[in-house]
């Protein structure tokens, strides 16, 4: 199916009334001790070859989808997980220890045929530095969390494409606080309490920074929602959360086991960062809208709207959200030439909504029909696929 010339729209276009408005290709974007050389080495080799699996199941999936074979969303794949020696989650993650070490790794992940590259949090600079490097050179982005061993002012100068969460952003408050900043691990988010702190910085000093940022070409995911689950993670652990329902058995099980020492969050430490991504905004820093799986109490689809509400009730006008998850993405992601925007010749993916969100990003979640590769879903039909997925979920557990 082709869009007609006179269904052409772009975000932000002043629409006259109608009685569904429709949203071009909305994106998510996401989702042991051991003793002895010995056994360290054969867990590795095993956490490795359990990647690999992972990884070609992935771009098996992406396959299957992206031909259309089987029903779902536009999917890219970053492959494994980058990250250092030991990795911060073995099973989908290739430890690495020196910079020849990240090249080989970059080389194989695109001999495989993965979309992007992904760092995480333990990589070693020069290894990181070297990995970024390795991917540009193969026409490959780099993504994902700025490791603890960097600062973010330097990934981005090297060529890192887009940060996810609030990684390195917790070291730009503590260095403009004057605070001694230890490039070291001590824990996932060991620096996140300067964000209580963002009142004392200096509003100039942070623009400048922010402003560095955009000129580095770096876009930020900012996943604010998942930080508003971390203030509830009592309710989530109680199994009282909306959209429980929808979780599987497994997904259960590895929040319980990535999270089970995580203490709540308190919720100055979301909102903070949702004023900072405002004022990324105000710098002109791309934005995408995105989630995580991992994070306890998140609910794939319906999380994503949460985002959009947090980013509209932190000053982003509605328009801007709805770039952060339609055009923004699809461009970055090498979409855009069918995705993104409802123009003629592009592919018909879109959301049908009952009333207009750029009065009030919350107007996108009253969906009134889905197009999906051309495909129409009725209302009655995504109420039914609802039902399924909660089913599935809910057989899991039994």
């Amino acid at each position: 199916m082709r869009v007609h010339p006179s269904a052409e729209r772009g975000v932000g276009d002043h629409v006259a009334p109608v009685d569904e408005i429709a949203l071009g290709g909305v994106v998510e974007v996401g989702q042991a001790g051991l003793d002895g050389a010995g056994p360290v080495r054969a867990a590795r080799r095993e956490s490795e070859r359990i990647a690999e699996v992972v990884v070609g199941q992935a771009l098996e999936l992406r396959d299957q989808l992206n031909r259309g074979e089987i029903l779902g969303p536009q999917m890219v794949v970053t492959g494994a997980v980058l990250d250092g020696d030991p990795p911060f989650v073995p099973d989908v993650s290739l430890a690495l220890s020196t910079p020849e070490d990240g090249r080989v790794a970059v080389r194989q992940q695109a001999d495989a045929g993965v979309d992007m590259i992904k760092v995480y949090t333990l990589l070693e600079a020069d290894t990181f530095l070297a990995i970024v490097d390795e991917a540009q050179q193969l026409g490959l982005k780099a993504v994902g969390h700025v490791p603890e061993s960097i600062y973010i002012e330097d990934a981005a100068a090297a060529g890192l494409a887009s940060s996810e969460h609030l990684h390195g952003f917790d070291k730009v408050i503590g260095k403009l606080l004057g605070e001694p900043i230890d490039l070291t691990y001590r824990g996932i988010g060991a620096d996140a309490g300067y964000l209580l702190r963002l009142d004392e910085v200096n509003r100039q000093e942070l623009q400048v920074v922010f402003g560095r940022l955009g000129d580095s070409g770096l876009t930020v995911c900012p996943t604010v929602v998942t930080f508003r689950a971390g203030a509830n993670l009592d309710s989530v652990r109680a199994g009282d959360f909306p959209g429980s329902d929808y979780i599987s058995q497994s997904v259960l099980d590895i929040w319980e086991t990535q999270w089970s020492q995580q203490d709540q969050l308190p919720d100055a430490m979301w909102q903070n960062w949702a004023q900072m991504v405002n004022q990324l905004n105000e710098a002109g820093v791309p934005l995408m809208v995105g989630t995580d799986l991992i994070i306890p109490g998140i609910i794939p689809g319906f999380s994503v709207h949460e985002e959009m509400a947090i980013w509209q009730d932190a000053g982003i006008a509605p328009a801007e959200v709805l770039r952060s998850a339609t055009i923004v993405p699809t461009r970055f992601m090498g979409l855009d030439d069918r995705l993104g925007t409802i123009a003629e010749g592009k592919t018909a993916s879109m959301v049908l909504v009952a009333a207009n969100p750029l009065e009030d990003i919350r107007h996108a979640q009253q969906t009134e029909g889905v197009f999906l590769r051309g495909q129409y879903f009725s209302p009655d039909e995504l109420d039914d696929l609802l039902a399924e997925a909660k089913d599935m979920a809910q057989s899991s557990t039994q």
